[in-house]
């Protein structure tokens, strides 16, 4: 296997997760009667440009297929973010009634709503058919097509180029790294700037986030290797931000490298404490498997001694990082016997390997567990609050990431 973005010769291998289905390919009940298709999960590390990489073991366009089941929408904490962000780039690059803002990869609307209602043209680009139709039916232009240099040049050609282009969540998801670059770089105005976001592998080392590792995120990044793909394509990163999303995230804001745009100094803030951590050494690298199988065992010590216990435990949130963990630590049924999730969308299927039904809330209610196991660990905040409800009845709430918690 070659990096996907230098293309040298990959020979460290920083996690080995043996085999998994695609986190979010769900189960409908009739599908419970065939058999699953799993597929390895190795992520390697390229000792020349410092990516962190899993191979395209299963085709992008099979991963996210029209019923692709992930709708923003139903957190309330993203949309809250998104709307703070909208407000954010509007006053800081100008952006009015002349503008053009081009989102890619925008999935259900969370994020171009606030955009639109502030009066300024946008576009979004979905892939997945059932997210682009619930983007319509809230009145957002949406191309239901993969972003790459093709699309980019012709969509320039029809409307011009954007003023801004935003990609939350996406670079990772991409399996042609240059290409899909390159077409930022081709469908951006001279004067625009394009925003990302995306986990910092900082923080996934940091804090064991071995979950946020599935089939849909090919790459994972650094400022240091994400600043050599956009230098490779004519962009220049000017500011860098790091938000709390997803467990440790990182904004970038680049423009054409000729742009007039001033780098700030959270830049070079940021690219120092990535060299004093040692981000472009190979020790940086070693040992994460070690870490990521403490939190396979100590979630399998936690439900163990439930049962024993005899305490009920259910989950909440079917979340992909939930699946990568309960797939790992192979947790099925018999430990955990359902999980609760919001979307209506995974209401009434089964999760991917594991074949832990979802069910909705009322179940929750009905049940009364002794204690609730959050799987997106990063919105425990937020559901702790929103199911505040179930320590009436004496219920205690637990994260495994990164490490087991319970209160």
């Amino acid at each position: 296997m070659n990096c996907r973005f230098c293309a040298a010769r990959l020979e460290h291998v920083f996690l080995d997760l043996g085999s998994a289905p695609p986190s979010n390919a769900f189960l409908n009940a009739a599908a419970l009667e065939a058999p699953e298709r799993w597929f390895p999960l190795k992520l390697h590390t390229c000792t020349q440009c410092w990516l962190v990489q899993v191979d395209e073991v299963q085709s992008h366009s099979d991963l996210f297929a029209p019923d692709y089941v992930y709708f923003s929408s139903y957190s309330r904490s993203w949309l809250e973010h998104a709307h703070r962000y909208v407000d954010e780039a509007v006053a800081r690059l100008a952006l009015d009634a002349r503008s053009l803002v081009l989102e890619i990869a925008s999935n259900d609307g969370y994020l171009l709503q606030y955009v639109a209602a502030r009066g300024i043209p946008c576009v979004g680009v979905e892939p997945t058919r059932g997210t682009a139709e619930a983007a319509r039916a809230r009145g957002i232009e949406t191309i239901e097509a993969f972003f790459g240099r093709d699309f980019a040049a012709g969509f320039a050609a029809a409307r011009g180029r954007a003023d801004l282009i935003v990609a939350n969540n996406v670079l990772a998801h991409v399996p042609d790294l240059n290409d899909f670059v390159a077409g930022l770089a081709a469908a951006l105005a001279p004067d625009g700037s394009v925003t990302l976001e995306f986990p910092h592998l900082v923080q996934l080392v940091a804090q064991r986030q071995f979950d946020t590792v599935y089939h849909e995120h090919f790459s994972y990044f650094s400022l240091y290797t994400v600043e050599r793909v956009f230098a490779a394509h004519g962009l220049r990163i000017w500011d860098v931000q790091r938000l709390p999303t997803h467990g440790g995230s990182l904004r970038i804001w680049a423009a054409p490298q000729a742009s007039r745009r001033a780098e700030q100094p959270a830049v070079a803030g940021l690219r120092a404490a990535e060299a004093a951590l040692g981000i472009a050494q190979l020790d940086f690298y070693r040992g994460f498997q070690q870490q990521a199988d403490a939190v396979k065992h100590g979630l399998l010590e936690f439900l163990l001694q439930q049962r024993r216990a005899g305490l009920r435990v259910a989950a909440y949130g079917a979340a992909a990082k939930g699946n990568t963990l309960l797939n790992y630590a192979g947790v099925r049924p018999d430990l955990l016997p359902y999980v609760v999730d919001a979307s209506p969308h995974k209401q009434g299927r089964f999760l991917p390997g594991s074949r832990i039904p979802v069910v909705d809330e009322a179940r929750l209610r009905a049940d009364r567990p002794d204690c609730i196991l959050i799987l997106p660990w990063n919105l425990r905040e937020e559901i702790t609050a929103q199911l505040a409800y179930a320590r009436d009845w004496g219920a205690r709430f637990a994260t495994a990431v990164p490490e087991m918690t319970f209160s």
